[in-house]
């Protein structure tokens, strides 16, 4: 299944990318070969919302680390702003490293915890550019504040933070080096509920400020409603069901889609009053 909502070049392109596993065999055990991506496209404006969905073992987290060069593809095409990027070990560029970054679902496991906030924001920069040490500090407490936390956070270490304080830690990092495309893997899945809502309307605000082309990675359907403009349905490696939000939220057409919904709970106010009272009869 090829998506292509629009006639625009893409900001982000996939072409029939395919990522495959050699297992190891054993005693009396063959090796084999698990397909866990087996050739998905799509295409991706800028400053849109791609929401990847699906049970877990679907592929779409394999797919996230392809998209962040992490792991290259077996086959295929990944194209951005028109230009095939070649993931192949030692032909990457760091133009191209600094314009993808990803933000995974565990914060805490993602920062380092020896290291002070301030030393975690400014790595990518030190590595990356000519900026002094002071222009470090400055880009990194400025970025603490477009998160939502202060200036003062900057010499504090993340256990000293929330777990809704230690994602918007890892979103202003990944934010350090001014991408285009940011991958969040499961971004708010680890937090409560009311969490979820800040986060959620915090990368909402940095997607219109920044102009961000967001990949979201979630099983949550709810806040994939919420948050995106294009919906993709994966089931074993295969993307089965494309669509706008609205199509593919009142109108799916393929059969796992279709159970996929069903089976999650309506999170308006009118469907639990029902549960509940189903519950109490």
């Amino acid at each position: 299944m090829t998506a292509n909502l629009s006639n625009a070049t893409p900001m982000l392109e996939i072409r029939n990318i395919k990522r495959d596993y050699h297992v190891p065999g054993g005693f009396m055990k063959k090796e084999k070969i698990v397909h866990a991506v087996k050739g998905v496209s799509f295409k991706l404006d800028a400053g849109k919302t791609l929401a990847i969905v699906g049970e877990s073992g679907c592929g779409k987290s394999t797919l996230a680390r392809i998209l962040t060069f992490i792991d290259p593809p077996t086959s295929g095409e990944l194209l951005i702003d028109g230009k095939t990027v070649d993931t192949r070990p030692g032909h990457l560029t760091a133009e191209m490293r600094r314009k993808v970054q990803i933000v995974f679902q565990n914060p805490y496991g993602s920062l380092n915890p020896r290291q002070k906030i301030g030393d975690v924001l400014g790595e990518p920069l030190a590595i990356n550019t000519d900026m002094s040490a002071a222009e470090r500090r400055e880009r990194a407490t400025d970025m603490l504040v477009k998160v939502g936390l202060t200036a003062d956070h900057y010499n504090r270490y993340p256990h000293m933070f929330s777990g809704g304080q230690r994602q918007r830690i890892a979103i202003a990092r990944a934010l350090m080096l001014n991408p285009k495309l940011l991958v969040l893997d499961e971004p708010v899945s680890a937090l409560d509920l009311s969490v979820q809502a800040q986060v959620l309307n915090l990368l909402a605000d940095l997607q219109e400020e920044f102009g961000l082309t967001y990949v979201f990675i979630s099983h949550d359907l709810s806040v994939v409603k919420y948050i995106a403009d294009e919906v993709m349905v994966m089931y074993y490696g295969e993307a089965v069901e494309y669509g706008t939000r609205e199509q593919v939220f009142s109108a799916p057409s393929h059969d796992y889609t279709k159970t996929l919904f069903a089976a999650t709970p309506r999170a308006d106010v009118e469907s639990i009053r029902a549960r509940l009272a189903k519950r109490a009869g």
